[in-house]
Formats: C-alpha cells, structure tokens, sequence
C-alpha cells in the first residue's frame, strides 16, 4: 500500500510530455531534487524529506538562431562514475549543466539541415553509460557525447544509426565488466528498439521490432528490457536476444513513463489513464524465465500522468506530476 505525502508546489503545471519528471536522490544532504518540464522553462526544486521546497530554479532553453525560446523536450540528471550532470533537449539543441543547474557547462545545436519543412527538430530521450551520456533526436540518431571528469570539455564522439524514427527515450545500467552485456537501450516512434553495448565504439547487438504502437518509455534491469506503448501494454524483453517473455496490459490509455528500482527490481508504470502501477520483477531460479508481480496500483484522480519515478533505489518512495497539475504528488510505502 502506499500513503500520500506532503506534495511539492510547482510554478505551473507539468506539459503534456512522456517522461515529464526526473528525480535525484542526494542522501548525504538529506534531499531530494526533482526536475519538471513546461514550455521553454525547466523548474528544478529541493525538497527535504518531509516534502518542504528548500530551494528552486528555473533553467530556459537556450535560443539558438531563433528569436522565441524553443520548448524543451525533457530535463534528467545523468549520474556519472566521477559527476552528475544536468542535461536539457529541446527543440534547438542539448544542454548540459552541473546538477545544480547553476552552470552550463555544454552547449550542442541541432543541425536541422536534412529535415523536411515539415518536419519538428527536437532532441528527447537521455541516458548515461559509464563516462557516455547518450541523446536521441528526431532523425533516429543517437548522440553520443564523452564526458570528462570535470570541466566543459565535452567531445560529440559518436552517432549511433540504429532508428529511422525519432527516438523517443533510452535506458542504460551498468555492464559490470561482462563480455558481451547489454548495457544501453534504445526506442523510437515505431515501437522498434535496439540494445547496444557500450564502449570507446558501441555496438548494436540486437533489434526488437515494433507492432504498430509506439514505444513511450522504456527500462533495463539485470538484461531485462522492459518497454512501454502508446496502446497501455508493458512488455518484457531479453535483452540480449531480444525474446519476447511477458505482455502485461498493463493501462487503459498510452504509457507515459516507466521507471526502475534496482535495488529490489520493482518496476513502476504510469499511463494517461490516470493509474500509476508497481510490479516486481524477477527470474525463475529453475528455467531463468522472466516473472512479474502485480503489487499495487494508485488512481490519481483527473490528472493525465505524465511523469512518475521512484525516489530512490529500494522503491520505497515515488513521485508523480501531471498535465494542469501545479503540483509533484509523493508517495510512500505504508
């Protein structure tokens, strides 16, 4: 069961984007910061435990050639094995910040000059792979950017051509040193993934096609690829063969995000049908076949989910924001 907590007041609402909400735990301190998109401003707000805002910040897109500023795409802060960056697409180009959002530290403009005229230029989906931040864009590459241990001297080392739609969102989790692992996943507008291995030069290992419904969210968890679709189905993938274990009709409406709690392999939907759901993830001791659970679902009353993530690794917690909802709900096991 989980119980309500005290929730978090935004200067306005989250936009109707997937993915709409990026959480970064900071134990140490005893805080929590959580990043939300709307227009062509990201609110970044630190909270303490008990859901008081101690701190916010309002980041913008940057201009580009254009006059108005360009509506971002997404926020999330990518943890790296020396730092944490802050890093912002939208529809002119990435941004990277310290995770604070205090400084920028990177600037990358999209080259919009092989799109259509009627064709949106936009970066969206963001994930890190050791010392690699990985974003795609609306031509199906994946960006691939080497970070230093510190300072702006960020190097565009790699395009990766897996995708012929526009890239919709990418996992990561580290490889652990195993030959072979798949360690990045990537998703696009046609439902078609692809799992990379990353490295100084990643390579595609495997493609899972689509079956007419976009691919919104997707997660990877001990080789478990776990993708949700624009038509509310969760399905759960080997990652390194690509075979389909589990199709869970999971929502009503199309899935706006999925999120993972390593720790314990909780895995938590949330779709435009109002539920947000968890279930837990597991392997068969004797066959080594994926297993789920169903262990609870929450209604948040007319509110179009577009955000949900655990805060923090044991899944013990969680957050939730919503299109015309002035407002990041937190929940918390009982």
């Amino acid at each position: 069961m989980l119980r309500r907590e005290r929730s978090i007041p935004l200067r306005g609402s989250a936009a109707a984007l997937c993915n709409n909400l990026s959480v970064l735990q900071l134990p140490a301190r005893n805080l929590t910061r959580f990043g939300v998109v709307h227009g062509p401003s990201a609110q970044l707000l630190s909270a303490a435990s008990e859901g008081v805002p101690l701190a916010q910040r309002q980041l913008h897109a940057k201009e580009g050639a254009g006059v108005n500023l360009p509506p971002i795409t997404q926020v999330h802060w990518c943890v790296l094995p020396f730092r944490v960056l802050l890093v912002l697409t939208s529809h002119r180009g990435i941004q990277m910040y310290e995770s604070d959002g205090s400084v920028m530290v990177y600037w990358h403009a999209l080259d919009s000059g092989d799109a259509s005229p009627v064709q949106g230029v936009f970066a969206r989906g963001i994930a890190s792979s050791g010392h690699f931040i990985c974003v795609g864009t609306w031509s199906g590459r994946v960006l691939v950017f080497d970070i230093p241990a510190k300072g702006p001297n960020i190097v565009l080392s790699e395009e990766l051509a897996g995708h012929l739609t526009s890239v919709t969102d990418i996992a990561s989790e580290p490889a652990q040193g195993q030959d072979c692992m798949a360690d990045i996943v990537t998703a696009d507008d046609s439902g078609l993934l692809c799992i990379w291995r990353s490295g100084p030069e990643f390579k595609l290992l495997t493609r899972i096609p689509g079956f007419g419904a976009p691919c919104t969210s997707v997660q990877l968890w001990q080789g478990i690829v776990a993708a949700g679709y624009g038509n509310g189905q969760v399905r759960l993938y080997e990652a390194r063969t690509g075979t389909l274990h589990i199709q869970i009709n999971a929502h009503a409406r199309a899935i706006s995000a999925l999120d993972l709690a390593p720790e314990v392999g909780k895995l938590l939907s949330a779709a435009e049908d109002t539920f947000v759901h968890i279930w837990k993830l597991s392997r068969s001791l004797e066959s080594g076949c994926i297993q789920v659970e169903h262990c609870h679902g929450e209604c948040v009353p007319d509110t179009q989910v577009c955000g949900a993530r655990f805060c923090d690794p044991s899944g013990s917690s969680l957050a939730v924001t919503g299109y015309d909802l002035a407002e990041i709900l937190r929940f918390s096991s009982m």
